[in-house]
């Protein structure tokens, strides 16, 4: 089998064939290779040696994001796309990401509940070696609908995105955010769900996802108590989101063995340089682009440096930020052409000089990305 080596040269990026396959992903921000010429390597250094373990499971140290798989409204997505996903889908596995996050609530009207359904037919139609297939972790969401009440609903709600996903158990179970602000009572009929599903066999594990430093602690000793480990905590954490409370987050997760998945590491988009006010996205996001843009340029500017001196684009720089702060990024995808370039993030690491930088640039910037509104404290 073909081995993939990272080189340490600075030249730009080349596949070479002699008695193996020499790859230096690098591609300049402007540039990124044609799905159609291109094809990556089917062993990367981080497949065996570099999986991080979450709970009992073992995950790579990036994800992909499924968001845009069925959400018409945010992310323009039409059925017509499906073939092209499977084809991101494909990639993704054979280049070792086997961590893929979804929701039940993911997906916009008819197409409630697109995004399962997708990536477990994704999954069943994978042609490429077992071994990967059977790596799969399927991480997803359920979501604290106001008349999901009891234990029993919640656990309901897992049996049905075990159907749309068509698996047999679901890697990671997560309450999607807390109701603790508004509906405390529920909350605790939702923790008793995830401990419901965990005895049933339905997941190998659970996670949460919007809670903050301290519900977090509330939840795993509750978890604990009732012999059930708490492997993940999901937040939104880049160097748009990257605070008192975002740091605070880490260090408790640290300290309880909990692994922290950091969502939009590119800030819906923002931190990848291809927007400006003059080109912005359709939509509610170009609205929001239009209000934190204008603050950007010193973070950007700092991307873009490093990007250039690392012969990467300004996106692996932020996904990579993630990742040398201990979080394992999702970013989402929805081309080949985003999958090629985010699995250019890995196999290598930014200097603590360069995770400096740009943490102070981001300082430097006025606007943040605004936080979830079920975020909790």
């Amino acid at each position: 089998m073909a081995l993939c080596l990272l080189t340490t040269t600075s030249s730009s990026s080349s596949l070479t064939s002699t008695n193996h396959i020499s790859c230096n992903f690098t591609i300049p921000n402007e540039t990124l290779f044609s799905s159609s010429s291109f094809k990556l390597p089917l062993l990367w250094p981080w497949q065996k040696e570099n999986k991080l373990k979450m709970g009992p499971l073992k995950v790579s140290p990036m994800g992909f994001g499924t968001w845009a798989w069925g959400n018409q409204l945010l992310w323009g997505y039409d059925e017509s796309m499906d073939s092209e996903l499977q084809q991101v889908f494909n990639l993704a596995v054979d280049n070792g990401v086997n961590l893929f996050d979804t929701a039940d609530s993911y997906g916009t009207g008819r197409l409630n509940g697109q995004s399962e359904r997708l990536l477990g037919k994704f999954i069943r139609e994978y042609r490429g070696q077992k071994r990967l297939q059977s790596d799969i972790i399927v991480a997803t969401k359920f979501a604290a609908y106001p008349w999901r009440l009891t234990p029993g609903q919640f656990v309901n709600a897992c049996k049905s995105s075990v159907e749309r996903l068509q698996l047999e158990q679901i890697g990671i179970g997560q309450l999607h955010w807390s109701t603790a602000n508004y509906a405390p009572l529920q909350e605790i009929a939702l923790w008793d769900g995830l401990v419901a599903m965990y005895e049933k066999g339905l997941v190998q594990a659970v996670g949460v996802s919007n809670y903050g430093p301290k519900q977090l602690v509330k939840i795993h000793k509750y978890l604990k108590d009732r012999g059930v480990p708490l492997c993940s905590a999901q937040v939104q954490f880049s160097l748009l989101s990257y605070g008192d409370e975002q740091i605070e987050i880490k260090r408790i997760c640290d300290s309880l063995g909990v692994k922290l998945i950091a969502y939009s590491p590119l800030g819906l988009g923002m931190l990848t340089g291809k927007y400006t006010l003059s080109s912005l996205p359709n939509g509610p996001r170009g609205l929001l682009f239009r209000q934190i843009l204008p603050g950007l340029e010193p973070l950007l500017r700092c991307l873009r440096e490093i990007a250039t001196k690392r012969q990467k684009t300004m996106s692996q720089v932020a996904i990579n930020w993630c990742m040398s702060k201990g979080g394992i990024p999702i970013p989402g995808v929805k081309s080949v052409k985003q999958a090629e370039e985010n699995l250019g993030s890995l196999g290598w690491r930014l200097s603590k000089d360069e995770v400096n930088q740009l943490e102070s640039a981001a300082q430097q910037s006025p606007r943040k990305m605004l936080q979830n509104i079920f975020q909790t404290r």
